[in-house]
């Protein structure tokens, strides 16, 4: 038995992604979605998503994929995996009614000698009840997907391992999608389903209790006149907490995964009867984290300014660098705030906002929209904003004022006063 083609059904950023890294592999791929408009750009080359290396990808390799709206052509694939992003409300509730009507459309074109592998991400439960609807010998899996954005090629071609869910953990797995994993060099954890759906919502609590556990400590070094950046290095060198943990202070949790994760866990705790208050604090924190680039400017800039009417610039609306994705964003949060303010903003892909503020003018460069304000917001770290002169900011800025939560501009204190620059950051 020999792999060919793999199908990814669900063309958003899982699915393209996930697409783009089997072709990296030497795989023939089709990408299959029933919105024809999708698959005509694609065909064309308009992608919807930007991510470094997947345009690069898919246009080396594109003698190898084909867009198709025509579910008859997956009876071509082996393997076929179900890859459209989940998406949740503004609670972190996971819409899964797409995903079924989609899993329903694609069933009578498939190869009974195929495998559907869920690769989305669903709440435990999900997959088995799929199992038993879909009649054998079509084999079932679940596959936990390891989707960053802003890194989602990296992360793609070069995973820590594959965790996969199967009915039977002591079925050896189907030899194509086997094939197909070990391509990619990788360990690979087989469990059933539950564990393998549970086991990516708890890889993001624990990242969700470090992030907060790290954002608490921080904002009570500042209270107390301790350094985090002094207290990091030793963190990292006890192996209980590790080289790779995320002990970068921040604005809380963003992108909707993580959190939608947490609310998961607190609705199964209270379910069948767990505590699960713990996570209830993560939330909590993330929302309180969320709110200090405003609440610092209303404590500590606004008050300076009496009645004098100010200009706000807002540099990243993005929720992270490297992605147009806005779920959750810190900076959507601020602009919605501050809707009495005359605002300027940019961001290097996200070029309108996802509501009506009529104070806000989208500018089309950094320097553009920080000329004549009177306040400076840096609220995602771009590597093209750490690239800006302090020198060449002041010089085209009104007041100086400048609320840089990630330190992208790596002030310190000596050249704040220097520069008569009121300076604030997270560390």
């Amino acid at each position: 038995m020999s792999l060919n083609t793999i199908a990814y059904v669900g063309l958003t950023h899982l699915g393209l992604i996930s697409a783009a890294a089997a072709l990296e592999k030497g795989f023939k791929v089709i990408c299959f979605d029933r919105n024809q408009e999708l698959v005509a750009n694609l065909k064309s080359g308009k992608y919807p998503i930007n991510e470094p290396g997947f345009k690069e990808a898919m246009e080396k390799r594109k003698d190898r994929v084909y867009f198709t709206s025509c579910p008859e052509d997956l009876k071509k694939a082996e393997l076929l995996y179900v890859a459209p992003d989940i998406p949740t409300n503004d609670s972190g509730v996971s819409d899964l009614q797409g995903i079924k009507e989609l899993i329903s459309f694609i069933i009578p074109s498939l190869s009974k000698s195929s495998c559907l592998i869920v690769l989305s991400q669903v709440p435990p439960g999900f997959t088995r009840a799929l199992s038993q609807e879909i009649q054998e010998p079509l084999r079932v899996y679940y596959q936990v997907e390891t989707l960053v954005f802003g890194i989602a090629m990296q992360r793609a071609l070069y995973p820590e391992r594959f965790i996969v869910g199967t009915q039977n953990k002591n079925i050896p797995l189907d030899p194509n999608f086997e094939t197909f994993l070990k391509a990619f060099n990788c360990p690979i954890l087989v469990m059933d389903y539950e564990s393998a759906e549970f086991c990516k919502i708890c890889i993001n609590a624990f990242l969700a209790a470090t992030v907060s556990t790290t954002n608490t400590l921080e904002e009570i070094c500042q209270k107390i006149g301790a350094k985090w950046r002094d207290i990091v290095p030793a963190l990292r060198l006890d192996k209980r907490i590790g080289e790779y943990a995320y002990l970068a202070p921040g604005l809380g949790l963003s992108g909707g995964n993580i959190e939608r994760d947490l609310k998961t866990i607190t609705s199964l705790a209270q379910c069948h009867g767990s505590h699960g208050q713990v996570v209830d604090s993560f939330i909590k924190n993330s929302q309180h984290r969320r709110n200090w680039p405003l609440n610092t400017f209303y404590k500590k800039v606004y008050p300076q300014f009496s009645e004098k009417p100010l200009t706000l610039c807002v540099l990243g609306i993005a929720y992270k660098e490297n992605t147009h994705s806005t779920k959750n964003s810190a900076s959507l949060r601020l602009l919605a705030q501050l809707k009495n303010f005359e605002i300027q903003a940019y961001d290097p892909l996200v070029k309108s906002l996802p509501f009506e503020h009529g104070s806000i003018t989208i500018k089309d460069s950094a320097l553009e929209a920080v000329k004549g304000a009177d306040v400076l917001f840096l609220m995602t770290p771009w590597d093209e904003f750490k690239d800006l002169q302090l020198e060449d900011l002041l010089s085209i800025m009104r007041e100086r004022f400048i609320i840089d939560p990630y330190k992208i501009l790596s002030m310190d204190s000596d050249v704040a006063f220097k520069q008569n620059v009121t300076y604030y950051s997270l560390c």
